[in-house]
């Protein structure tokens, strides 16, 4: 798997994905208007939590179409860690195989270097997408009545 490093609004990385399946038939036909149907961008954040998995497995499952392109974005604090970035790279590739092995969605990968929640708007903003699926922290329902949603 190879990366191609872009940009220098900020830091990030494409993951090249492999090759799964190279053939994927195209969308039927719209009945009322005859044409062919068009794939939805969705954006799904990713990580390597519980929280994270749930998400992508619902939008995976509920929301996710053939003709769809998935984009799945990582957000590392720092390219220079290895560790981290091999990490990253593995989860994508998994979980990129997975939607296609579900959904047979096209998907793509991004790594992103920095805040995460700034990432996410960001690849949202250069996408627009028609949907941004993400996991939660996690806290029970007292801890975000109390502590709103940061």
């Amino acid at each position: 798997m190879e990366t191609l490093k872009e940009e220098e609004e900020y830091s990030w990385r494409e993951v090249i994905l492999p090759a799964m399946i190279p053939v994927v038939p195209p969308p039927e036909l719209d009945r009322e208007t005859g044409e062919r149907r068009r794939g939805r961008d969705i954006i799904i954040a990713v990580d390597h939590g519980p929280n994270s998995k749930h998400a992508f497995d619902w939008a995976i499952t509920h929301l996710c179409r053939l003709a769809d392109t998935v984009h799945l974005v990582h957000a590392v604090s720092s390219f220079k860690n290895q560790i981290v970035y091999e990490t990253s790279q593995e989860l994508m590739e998994k979980l990129a195989v997975e939607a296609f092995q579900v959904a047979m969605v096209r998907t793509k990968a991004r790594i992103v270097e920095g805040d995460t929640g700034k990432a996410i708007c960001r690849e949202a903003e250069r996408l627009k997408p028609a949907a941004v699926v993400m996991g939660t922290k996690g806290r029970s329902l007292i801890q975000s009545v109390l502590q709103g949603s940061k």
